[in-house]
């Protein structure tokens, strides 16, 4: 990252670690440009089960660009770096009620509405949310928020 070493207080990202595949020079660079006691946190898809995903998903058409990975490996790249992990929770519960309330609303309207991020999915919108629900659905992968503390 262009930036001089240890000049954040914090960072975090959402959904961005699911499209880079070298997690451990993301947590280093991250971990580079943070202050000591800075915390990080992370909300990416996670792998939290064996099975193949559906594609195309949200941040990927085919699996050859799609690095999800299991926390534990988030856990380990942010740790080498320098972290400590203080928190982790996976919002897999979160993520299915969501997808029947959105799915409920999308029904109830006769279709999406005009504008939303399903515009910016493109033409396939509507096969990679499906993907996505049953990805989360079937155990494949979840919501996880990991939040570390840079020592």
């Amino acid at each position: 990252m262009p930036f001089a070493d240890g000049v954040f207080d914090g960072a975090y990202m959402l959904h961005v670690g699911m499209n880079i595949e070298v997690k451990s020079k993301l947590c280093s660079e991250v971990s580079r440009v943070l202050r000591p006691g800075a915390v990080f946190g992370i909300y990416d898809v996670m792998r939290i089960g064996e099975g193949e995903l559906s594609y195309p998903v949200p941040w990927a058409t085919t699996a050859a660009s799609s690095f999800v990975v299991e926390p534990a490996h988030y856990r380990s790249a942010l740790q080498a770096a320098g972290f400590a992990v203080i928190a982790e929770l996976s919002r897999r519960d979160f993520a299915v009620t969501f997808y029947d309330q959105f799915r409920a609303r999308i029904m109830a309207a006769g279709g999406p509405p005009p504008l939303g991020i399903h515009v910016l999915m493109g033409r396939n919108a509507s096969d990679k949310i499906q993907n996505m629900i049953q990805n989360v659905a079937s155990g494949h992968v979840a919501p996880v928020e990991l939040i570390a503390r840079k020592a």
